[in-house]
């Protein structure tokens, strides 16, 4: 399994910018599809953004949508999140998550949790109004 160290959280203002980073270990990083997902206080952690092993397909949820963008880098094992007009409601826990796709599609990502072999520790994102 691929281990995965997320940087980058912070305090921020509403309206503020933030990119979080996603340094994953390994030599097989390219195998991956990767995604971002966050749990907020109280609440279920949820998906952000998922991309594919090439980084040619992204996914979003609605309520980042145009606002936050996923990348990589296979050649630097990175993977990241930039997050543009940041709402008080991005408030979270936010954590990269790693799916092994060896055999799957290459237009292929995930947005369900359980489909996510291996996760980071996760990074604190708060955003006061």
């Amino acid at each position: 399994q691929v281990q995965l160290v997320e940087s980058g959280g912070g305090l921020v203002q509403a309206g503020d910018s933030l990119r979080l980073s996603c340094a994953a270990s390994g030599r097989s990083f390219s195998l991956y599809a990767m995604g971002w997902f966050r749990r907020a206080p109280g609440k279920e952690r949820e998906f952000v953004a998922a991309i594919t092993r090439s980084g040619r397909s992204t996914n979003y949820t609605d309520s980042v949508k145009g606002r936050f963008t996923i990348s990589r880098d296979n050649a630097k094992n990175t993977v990241w999140l930039q997050m543009n007009s940041l709402k008080p409601e991005d408030t979270a826990v936010y954590y990269c998550a790693a799916d092994l796709a060896t055999y799957k599609s290459t237009a292929y990502y995930a947005t369900q949790a359980i489909d996510y072999d291996s996760w980071g520790q996760g990074t604190q994102v708060t955003v006061s109004s």
